[in-house]
This record gives structure tokens, C-alpha cells and sequence, in this order.
């Protein structure tokens, strides 16, 4: 199992060490709802929350247009699985004008959209804390959706015991999760170039995009929205099997079916976040404040 370097000293903290942290923490909350996407981190967090607390722990799955349906339906039986309590609520992030103008600060929309659902329904509740998957890595990358959490107390258990990405999907293979090596699935308005508005239209055709190219037997990949022109990114591991003038051509007719007008193969592969290559340094700085 992993373990990582405890900061300034040369001691190393086992995956399993965190863990523990993580229980305990949770432990001390006494109650706490869980943001919830069916990700390996959040489902982590929420599987791990309701061993420690039972029925004193709630799951939430936001819905809306930026979930795709085989996302949400992935959530729903993860959680049936385990018996979890699970909550589903819709959020109106895309009726905004501001989330739909879709600039760097769109995740701080869409989360606060979120927290502000989940913390009325938790004092409807009777629940003292709200808690989301951010993990140790995530401190490290572009995330406005943290400036979000932050106002409005929202913890991240995960990044407080430090558990990295890697150690949260060893753990969850450890626990037996199927969905432990699933590959990441951001929202939907991800895949949106910045500056180009955000519609419910535009989603389901991403949606329908990407779900012809899984059909294609590829795993990792994103289809990136450039208007009429799609760009399709797909794991280095994956890429030499589309690199032939018969995948092209069955790529290219399968989201021309999906309205796009132009289709290109991104040679450098997937990139997580690859869309933020574009933002100013002083932009990624400031984590989206």
C-alpha cells in the first residue's frame, strides 16, 4: 500500500494509517451529508462515512443536464449496493447566467449551486456537516469549486488526512469497490471550451459523443467541445488503436451522427483538465478567487 511523505519531516504516513485518520474524523462529526457523484473519491468518502456513522450519514447526487445519465445511474447502484442512503436532488446551475457564460469561474457556480441545496436540505435534516471529495491532489490543481466549499464550511475529510488520488483508489480495492479503478468523469460543462456558452443542447451532444466512443470499446477519453468541431482526446495506452484510417473514419461518422460538423484526434492524448492550458498564470494562481 502507499504511503506518502508527512510534510517537512522523512516520515512516511501508510494509506492505511489515513484511513484510520479518516474514520476517525468522520467519528467526531456525528453526522455528516456527503456530496456525492459516483467518483472514486466522493463514493470513497461516502462508503467510508457510512460504515463509521450509519444512519447518521446521508449521500446527495446532484442532478442536472452536466450529469450524464450513465454517470447517475452508475451513483445510484453503487450506492443500492451498499444499502448507503442516498438523496437525490436537482440543481438549477444552468438556468444562471453566469455558470452559462462558462469562464474560469464556472465550477464555483455549479458547487455553489450544490452546497446552497445541501445545506438547506441539512438543516431541514437535522445533519451537522457537509462534507466533498476533494482529495490531496486536488489541492495541487485548478479547482474553483474549493472557494465554493470554503464559503460555505463545507469540509474535505480526504485532503485533511492527506489521502492522495492513487491511495483512495488502493483503498478502495482493497474494500472490494468495483468502481475503484473507474476513470475520473468530471460534469459535462467540463468538456465546453471557456468563453463558449453553456446549453442544455450542447451537453447532450457531448453526452451522445462520448457514449459513441465508449461503444468503440475506448475507456479513457474526453470529446472536447469546440462548437461545430469536436476534439477528441484518448489515454496514450488506447491511442494506437485509433490510429488507423478505419477507427478514423468510424470515429468521425459516429459524432457526426452527434451534430458535429468537423471531428479531430488529438494527438497528445488525454489530458485531465487539458481545457485549462489556455488560463493566465494569475488565473490558476488564484485557484478561481
Amino acid at each position: 500500500m502507499a504511503t506518502t511523505p508527512r510534510a517537512g519531516t522523512s516520515e512516511t504516513v501508510s494509506a492505511e494509517a489515513k484511513l484510520d485518520a479518516l474514520e476517525g474524523r468522520l467519528r467526531a462529526l456525528g453526522s455528516v451529508i456527503v456530496a456525492y457523484s459516483g467518483g472514486v473519491d466522493s463514493a470513497f468518502l461516502a462508503a467510508t462515512a457510512h460504515r463509521v456513522l450509519g444512519a447518521r450519514m446521508l449521500a446527495v447526487l446532484a442532478d442536472s443536464p452536466s450529469l450524464a445519465r450513465r454517470d447517475m445511474e452508475q451513483a445510484q447502484a453503487f450506492a443500492e449496493s451498499l444499502g448507503m442512503p442516498l438523496r437525490i436532488i436537482q440543481t438549477e446551475e444552468l438556468d444562471k447566467p453566469e455558470y452559462q457564460k462558462n469562464d474560469a469561474n464556472r465550477c464555483f457556480h455549479c458547487k455553489t449551486e450544490l452546497f446552497e441545496g445541501m445545506t438547506a436540505l441539512g438543516a431541514e435534516l437535522g445533519f451537522s456537516h457537509i462534507a466533498y471529495g476533494m482529495n490531496a491532489d486536488d489541492l495541487r490543481d485548478y479547482r474553483p469549486g474549493q472557494r465554493a466549499a470554503e464559503e460555505h464550511l463545507v469540509l474535505a475529510p480526504l485532503a485533511e488526512v492527506g489521502l492522495a488520488k492513487l491511495e483512495i483508489r488502493e483503498l478502495a480495492k482493497a474494500a472490494e469497490y468495483a468502481l475503484w479503478d473507474r476513470p475520473a468523469a468530471p460534469c459535462l460543462s467540463s468538456r465546453v471550451e471557456y468563453g463558449r456558452t453553456v446549453t442544455r443542447e450542447v451537453l447532450e451532444q457531448v453526452e451522445n459523443a462520448e457514449e459513441a466512443i465508449r461503444q468503440l470499446g475506448f475507456r479513457e477519453f474526453r470529446v472536447r467541445h469546440h462548437g461545430e468541431l469536436a476534439r477528441v482526446e484518448i489515454a496514450r495506452s488506447e491511442l494506437s488503436r485509433a490510429l488507423t484510417i478505419e477507427m478514423f473514419d468510424t470515429i468521425s461518422a459516429a459524432l457526426r451522427k452527434s451534430g458535429y460538423q468537423y471531428v479531430t484526434l488529438d494527438c497528445t492524448g488525454f489530458r485531465s483538465g487539458s481545457l485549462n492550458a489556455i488560463l493566465s498564470p494569475e488565473v490558476l494562481m488564484k485557484r478561481g478567487v
